[in-house]
């Protein structure tokens, strides 16, 4: 498949789905071929993994969880001011 670059431009998203369904594309600007698209090898995305954070993280406050009183609310936002 062969494309015009504001084609390309115009269709990218069909154009990646065609890669992906294992047809290479090809962009030409007037008429001279430049770029060929095909779909990569190999995943590049990695997949996380749990506990990489693990003793990097400080709390500085241990209650920082607990639920705030009116008195902290209204010092922290200004009592409706």
């Amino acid at each position: 498949m062969e494309f015009s670059v504001a084609e390309a431009k115009n269709n990218l998203p069909k154009l990646i789905k065609a890669v992906e369904d294992g047809k290479p594309v090809t962009i030409c600007r007037r008429g001279v071929p430049v770029v060929d698209i095909v779909r990569t090898k190999k995943n590049s995305r990695k997949i996380p993994k749990f506990g990489t954070l693990k003793g990097k993280i400080q709390i500085h406050d241990p209650d920082w969880w607990k639920p705030m009183s009116d008195k902290e609310v209204e010092d922290l936002f200004g009592g409706g001011e």
